[in-house]
């Protein structure tokens, strides 16, 4: 069974993955393979290379404010980015063993098209919730803030789309509805 995870920036998807770590389930986390596969995957920096150019790449490091420039020039050059790297960690994800996976972006990007998942958790908590939580652990401000969190599919769409929702509101404990997620997989 597949079982994606997602949420929007400030929800605290990657604190509820840390809990289902210590449950013994181990959680691929799409961001940091994203990394990982462009500073080491050749195929991936290859193709990086020939869509964004030479300087993407400094001694075979990735130079994040190149891609970045590149990234934010359009839409275009964003879809042709996640067109590279998406693909790549979604082979990377069926290679690794792991059943469930993390992702900010899973329907935002189109990636639960790229795996075939048998079941979506969203990660959801209250506006000012997700603001706080942003702002003091980024440093930012609050506008920027919202413009990150504007940026992302709404939280109540990301929800519409999953079978299970987690409340990580700070109030309602986290554990039972761990347990009880893992009840309603174990069902399915």
């Amino acid at each position: 069974m597949k079982i994606a995870i997602t949420g929007g920036i400030g929800s605290g998807k990657s604190y509820v993955c840390s809990l289902l770590e210590r449950r013994g389930i181990r959680v691929y986390d799409s961001d940091a393979a994203a990394k990982r596969l462009m500073a080491q995957d050749e195929t991936l920096k290859r193709q990086l290379s020939e869509l964004v150019g030479d300087a993407v790449y400094n001694n075979g490091v990735l130079q994040k404010s190149v891609l970045a420039k590149y990234l934010l020039q359009s839409e275009k050059n964003k879809l042709a980015i996640d067109g590279i790297v998406h693909p790549a960690v979604a082979r990377d994800f069926l290679q690794s063993g792991y059943e469930w996976l993390e992702s900010a972006i899973l329907f935002d990007s189109g990636f639960d098209r790229r795996v075939a998942f048998d079941y979506f958790v969203a990660v959801t908590a209250p506006l000012e919730v997700r603001i706080d939580r942003v702002m003091r652990r980024d440093n930012i401000s609050r506008e920027k803030t919202l413009e990150w969190i504007g940026r992302q599919m709404p939280q109540e769409e990301v929800a519409r789309r999953c079978h299970f929702i987690i409340e990580n509101d700070g109030r309602k404990p986290l554990d039972s509805q761990i347990n009880e997620l893992i009840i309603h997989i174990n069902k399915y």
